[in-house]
């Protein structure tokens, strides 16, 4: 079976490995008739790593437990396109979890390689990623508009609101008075549409991965990676003359100290977006690592010390899992936060400086 615990960057480098120095197409398949063969007549132990990587990682399944040696998932489209073999659309079950060949193509790591290292392949699968994304924006899409026919049918505005629009409004009006307006000012509202939609969009990414089964898309460097490239965009548009001279010509600095100063702002341009990626990337793998950690405890006590080990740390294990996943459930509104309100405190930097007279909402703007 085909393991997924190895990180993104080996995976790249295992993959371009198997790209150029890959055998013959007869070859590979005797390698993997005996591949079979050795696992057929070795049973593998529990593998920690697998389990861990194999969730925090992209997949073209969802994987939600195996029974008996077989693992029960949910298959998902494997979309490839090759200008030698043209386009293959198929379910990735066909894969045989890495132990089949499809049209020419293996499953590698988790990743989609072709049997001819001469043949060029662009994958555009739907991967379990991808489809929580999409799945996430179906839901922001669809409680926003729902709250928001509800409010023009007058609910919440001359009566009480109910149900999801208590919810909705309080965290609205939390991200307007706290984040918002003592950061960007009298431009609050301007740049509110932005930061709802980030903090909603990686709220509801959160949360949905914590349900077993689910992926940890922010847990994911490359969806983290846009959302920090998307502010980075965002606060290079913001950015006034005032912003950049303060970079380039630091007042009220010595000369001889200006050049190092100068470097030291510059790069903190860009280290500011990178700290938004990295800051959600790693709260978010850390707590879905230690929540299976604590679970593989049940496993390896019982592979290595016998099922009475197993049984006996097991409502310690659980007791703690349970513990740390309500902690998760903070953590989840709490880098959602986190990410929106640097994002405001940046985007407020950049056009720090501007004069607004008899503003005294502007002149109260905390710009950090």
């Amino acid at each position: 079976m085909a393991s997924n615990s190895i990180k993104s960057l080996l995976v790249a480098v295992l993959s371009a490995v198997l790209l150029t120095f890959s055998y013959t197409a007869k070859a590979q398949h005797e390698e993997h008739r005996e591949e079979s063969k050795h696992a057929e007549t070795k049973k593998e132990g529990f593998n920690a790593k697998e389990v861990i990587f194999g969730h925090i990682m992209d997949g073209h399944e969802f994987h939600f437990f195996d029974y008996n040696g077989h693992p029960y998932t949910l298959p998902l489209p494997v979309i490839l396109y090759s200008p030698q073999k043209g386009l293959s659309v198929f379910m990735s079950s066909k894969f045989e979890h890495g132990h089949a060949e499809v049209d020419g193509y293996r499953l590698v790591e988790g990743k989609v390689v072709p049997i001819d290292a001469s043949v060029t392949v662009y994958d555009f699968s739907l991967t379990r990623n991808v489809v929580q994304m999409i799945l996430a924006l179906i839901v922001l899409c669809w409680l926003m508009i729902s709250v928001a026919k509800t409010y023009a049918k007058g609910q919440g505005v001359i009566s009480a609101p109910k149900g999801k629009q208590n919810l909705v409004e309080v965290l609205v009006g939390f991200i307007r008075d706290e984040v918002a307006k003592p950061n960007l000012g009298h431009k609050a509202n301007k740049y509110l549409p932005y930061l709802l939609t980030v903090f909603f969009f990686i709220l509801i990414n959160n949360i949905v991965g914590l349900i077993p089964g689910t992926a940890n898309v922010t847990g994911n460097i490359a969806f983290t990676a846009v959302l920090g490239v998307i502010s980075f965009v965002v606060i290079l548009a913001s950015s006034n003359s005032h912003y950049w001279g303060h970079i380039f010509n630091p007042p009220g600095v010595p000369g001889f100290v200006k050049p190092i100063l100068v470097l030291v702002e510059f790069l903190s341009v860009f280290i500011k977006p990178f700290a938004l990626i990295i800051r959600l990337f790693a709260n978010m793998v850390a707590g879905h690592i230690i929540i299976i950690c604590l679970i593989s405890l049940i496993f390896i006590f019982a592979e290595k010390m016998g099922p009475g080990a197993g049984w006996g740390a097991s409502p310690l294990s659980i007791a703690f899992t349970i513990f740390i996943y309500f902690i998760e459930v903070l953590v989840a509104f709490l880098q959602a936060f986190i990410f929106t309100v640097l994002t405001a405190v940046f985007i407020g930097q950049a056009f720090e400086g501007e004069h607004h007279t008899g503003d005294p909402e502007h002149e109260d703007a905390v710009i950090v």
